[in-house]
């Protein structure tokens, strides 16, 4: 038992003498002598700065920095010197005098750097404006006006207030309780200084008349200092400083930052604020669930709205395809009723004339039908080719007038054209032109009965202007601005009523864009309609004189060779006939079924041949591919494309291989003996 006993003390004392040894370690053995041989070390306590520093109710000096000091003396095994002053300007005096070793509490400036050494600041409290309730409230230190700010003498903020804002008017006291005191009489207008202790004092000194205005950018961060000229001591006090853990400042400042712990939910107002808290996000619900209603209605009202519209669309195209199937047949029905006719033997001359012009309209009906098909098909491609070519408006509106002359006089209506300028030629695509002006006046046509339609235009200030009028049925005002668009309800009613796919106008505007034409629309219900076309900064070319082709003298006695590359028997002999009535058999015609025959009687014939008349859908070999070939053979030997595919692509297309003109099918005989004559002359 004895010897148990005996063994537990020399336990006890080994553990005394590490907690020793641990403790005399924080120091090296000259920091230990010296301070064994100095027992006056003086520390300089300021004890007016409540929390910080200062007396409590029994007199005691207590406080944060108090604490920190009691654990350095823990930590080095030493007690300091205690020096009490009551006015912070005979502090830093003696601070300067070097009458004691350490500064308790101190903010670190430019100046004091000189004779102190700082350490990192144990505490931050921002920096606040005081002033009186009804005062003029001051929003920062840029716009203090005439006021008097008093603040205590050689603290901090004096001297960056000094440093600063030279321009405030200063007043200093002793302290910042006496500060507190002239400002909540009125004496001055405002002070400044750390947020934790002004409060403090505010509601322990009964400073009922003083508020916190504005928080400024500076904060008080003190620290401890040492007398700069005592290296020893700045040692000791760095490593007693450093040793400090997080823990343990912690237990200082909520020692007397939160004298009590209280739990969140126990604090005052709590369930006030969770009502109101519940209130509000209640009320933000019910508006969010309102304007969600609402929301929901308007993407109704909007989906209803476009329904309505895809219906109407739907609809619209839907009688647009079953036009499709009339237009097509009516021509055709007239196409073979006609040609069954004409096998009759007994038919007048008279009557033979007749029966050929019906299906020759009949033709030409059923190729605009087929035109708009193809036309609205290709709207949404974007590559869009240009052909312009040199176009005399007096020879092109001539053309119009022969292809609508006879439509015109169907429905007993007068067709008139006239050029009200001087000039008549410009550089233009005629295809597309052609769209725009062949639509309108057929539109003028079907919509006027037993009256007239007007075309003129001019070239002037190079400007192109055309005008077609007409003294149809006309339409009203508020439908003119949806007249152009494609399956618009205006057009619907127009299929219906007066036939045709309903189509041509929104074509005309189309090909009006492209070209940068201006196409406007004047109406009035059973007055006549007027379409206005403009063009300005237009290509002009200089005016010639125009002279018919006339080819019966354009050729000389000697027989020219035509080859024509054409797979389709009836397409060859139509094409056949037509050069030899045209021309009174002058040609010695050549056939090759395909583009490798066209080659190669291009190679054996050698310059034997005058002209090609090229289709492009073969087989075997396609005409653009035999172009290219011919052309590489014969350079010169002038090539003329004849072919349904007539879009703008196949043209560029045509004339990419090489070809040098373009014929489209069905071939219009004026055409086709104004093409082979501008070769052959």
């Amino acid at each position: 038992m004895v010897n148990k006993i005996i063994l537990r003390f020399i336990l006890i004392l080994i553990f005394a003498m590490s907690l020793s040894c641990k403790k005399t370690n924080l120091l090296n053995y000259t920091e230990t002598n010296y301070l064994k041989e100095n027992d006056s070390i003086k520390v300089a306590l300021f004890t007016y700065y409540p929390l910080y520093q200062f007396k409590n109710e029994k007199g005691e000096i207590d406080g944060i920095f108090i604490d920190y000091l009691n654990l350095i003396e823990k930590k080095t095994n030493y007690k300091f010197q205690k020096v009490y002053y009551d006015n912070w300007s005979t502090l830093i005096k003696d601070a300067k005098a070097n009458k004691f070793d350490v500064i308790l509490e101190i903010q670190e400036t430019k100046l004091r750097k000189n004779y102190l050494t700082f350490y990192e600041p144990l505490f931050e409290s921002n920096q606040v404006i005081i002033q009186r309730h009804g005062a003029k409230k001051i929003k920062d230190l840029d716009h203090f006006g005439n006021n008097t700010l008093v603040l205590p003498s050689k603290y901090s903020i004096a001297e960056i207030i000094n440093t600063n804002y030279p321009n405030i008017k200063v007043a200093y006291e002793k302290d910042d309780i006496e500060c507190l005191r002239k400002v909540n009489s009125g004496e001055y207008d405002a002070y400044i200084g750390p947020k934790a202790i002004i409060n403090y004092l505010i509601s322990n000194k009964e400073l009922k008349q003083l508020y916190t205005t504005t928080d400024l950018e500076y904060t008080y961060n003190p620290g401890i200092a040492v007398i700069k000229k005592n290296i020893i001591v700045s040692n000791i006090f760095e490593k007693a400083l450093n040793s400090i853990t997080k823990e343990e400042k912690k237990v200082i400042l909520d020692n007397w930052l939160f004298y009590q712990v209280v739990p969140f939910y126990e604090k005052p107002y709590f369930l006030f604020w969770c009502c109101t808290a519940l209130v509000g996000l209640s009320f933000l619900i019910f508006l969010f669930n309102r304007y969600l209603k609402l929301r929901v209605k308007q993407k109704i009202a909007e989906l209803l709205i476009e329904k309505q519209k895809v219906e109407e669309k739907s609809q619209l195209k839907s009688l647009f395809i079953k036009n499709i199937s009339h237009e097509i047949r009516t021509p055709i029905n007239g196409i073979i009723g006609y040609s069954q006719l004409l096998h009759n033997k007994n038919l007048s001359l008279e009557e033979q004339k007749e029966y050929t012009s019906n299906i020759t309209e009949n033709c030409n009906e059923l190729m605009h039908t087929i035109d708009n098909l193809l036309e609205i098909s290709s709207s949404k491609i974007n590559n869009v080719i240009f052909n312009n070519i040199s176009l005399n408006l007096d020879t092109f509106f001539k053309e119009v007038e022969n292809k609508f002359s006879q439509k015109s006089k169907n429905k007993n209506n007068s067709l008139h054209f006239k050029n009200l300028g001087t000039k008549n030629l410009l550089y233009i695509d005629k295809q597309k032109i052609s769209k725009i002006i062949h639509n309108l006046v057929d539109n003028a046509i079907k919509f006027t009965d037993n009256g007239k339609i007007d075309i003129t235009y001019q070239i002037e200030n190079n400007t192109l202007k055309i005008i077609i009028s007409d003294t149809g049925i006309g339409i009203e005002t508020q439908e003119t601005e949806t007249i152009f668009n494609y399956f618009s309800q205006t057009e619907k009613e127009i299929s219906k009523n007066l036939g045709g796919l309903g189509l041509g106008l929104a074509i005309a505007k189309k090909n009006a864009d492209l070209l940068g034409f201006e196409l406007k629309i004047e109406s009035e219900l059973g007055i006549g309609t007027t379409f206005i076309i403009t063009k300005t900064n237009i290509t002009e070319e200089k005016n010639i004189e125009v002279k018919e082709n006339q080819s019966k003298n354009s050729f000389s006695d000697e027989r020219k060779v035509i080859l024509i590359a054409e797979d389709g028997d009836v397409n060859f002999l139509i094409l056949k006939k037509l050069i030899n009535k045209l021309f009174n058999n002058r040609f010695e015609i050549i056939r090759a079924i395909n583009g490798e025959a066209a080659v190669y009687y291009c190679e054996i014939l050698t310059n034997k041949i005058d002209l090609v008349l090229m289709d492009i859908k073969m087989p075997i070999m396609d005409g653009y591919e035999a172009t290219k070939k011919i052309k590489e053979l014969r350079p010169n030997l002038p090539i003329i494309v004849q072919t349904a595919f007539s879009s703008e692509n196949d043209i560029s297309q045509a004339k990419k291989s090489g070809c040098d003109d373009f014929i489209e099918k069905p071939i219009d005989q004026n055409i086709l003996g104004k093409v082979i004559s501008k070769y052959l002359k």
